[in-house]
């Protein structure tokens, strides 16, 4: 039988990739599209991006699935095509996966809100991620990760979603910000919390990612260990975007800066290591030296 991605979790740290939609904007992206239709009619670009990842050392690479729940593919008028784009997004990962390494589905916020801030109760977040989780299992994940949380009501249907789609391991984390009463979520979640309602629902590893560099995620991770033994995925930001005279987009954090606070983040207690906004697998081969 082969290793599971736990197994390899309770052997050393496990490194996850970088970003994707970095590199989508890269090969062309434009704001207003939408990425995960790219898994179909760009194929190839897709495959070649999870196979850069993969080659740069990462154990495990994440679905161009970000964006894909039902409610957030309504916004460019494919509601329709989520399963089938999310179904995709996993199998192209899982045709350049080698052996031994793995693929994670990863689902982001919807950026709707419930009730009484939006217009969805929990049971429409529920049915909207069910139906994602339910491609990405189809397509063969390994792992689920719901990443860049900022309502923790909100992450809890997700998990209700991808639950009824899949028995796979689900990892959950939420983006925080540094204030000056400590690390919270927009929506006011602190770690505690944010632990706590995990635990209680039995996720198998926790974290952070996106909006703080990897200098401020090493307080963030000192402060998530002494709250729970469960496993930390760390994924940091390159920085924060910058907009240059020709209207591309760059990263705050060089490399060499990003990179040498990965051993604190492990030192501190990250299981799990990886990259966010900015980083691409220029910052993974490093990370991979750093921390093996």
């Amino acid at each position: 039988m082969s290793a599971t991605f736990m197994d390899l979790l309770g052997e050393r740290v496990v490194l996850l990739d970088g970003g994707i939609g970095t590199e989508l904007i890269k090969r062309g992206f434009k704001p207003g599209a939408c990425p995960e239709s790219w898994n179909l009619v760009l194929a190839d670009v897709v495959k070649e991006i999870y196979q850069n990842y993969f080659d740069a050392g990462s154990d495990a690479v994440s679905t161009n699935s970000f964006g894909g729940s039902a409610i957030k593919l309504a916004a460019y008028g494919q509601k329709d095509r989520c399963y089938e784009f999310n179904r995709a997004s996993a199998e192209l990962a899982c045709a350049v996966r080698p052996e031994g390494k793995f693929v994670v589905g990863s689902m982001g916020p919807t950026g709707k809100f419930l009730q009484p801030q939006g217009e969805y109760t929990p049971e429409q977040f529920e049915e909207s991620f069910y139906e994602q989780a339910r491609g990405l299992a189809d397509g063969g994940v390994d792992i689920f990760l719901l990443e860049t949380h900022y309502d923790l009501q909100e992450a809890l249907s997700a998990l209700k979603g991808v639950r009824k789609a899949s028995g796979q391991p689900v990892f959950i984390t939420m983006t925080f910000n540094l204030t000056p009463r400590g690390y919270f979520t927009i929506m006011g979640n602190s770690i505690a919390q944010f632990v706590e309602e995990m635990e209680k629902h039995s996720v198998r590893g926790v974290g952070a990612n996106c909006t703080l560099d990897s200098g401020q995620m090493v307080g963030l991770v000192k402060e998530l260990r002494a709250n729970t033994s469960l496993p930390l995925v760390i994924q940091a930001n390159a920085g924060q975007p910058e907009i240059t005279e020709n209207g591309s987009v760059v990263y705050s954090q060089p490399l060499e800066d990003y990179v040498k606070y990965i051993p604190d983040i492990v030192a501190n207690g990250a299981n799990i290591v990886g990259g966010c906004c900015g980083t691409d697998p220029d910052y993974i081969r490093a990370m991979a030296k750093a921390i093996r």
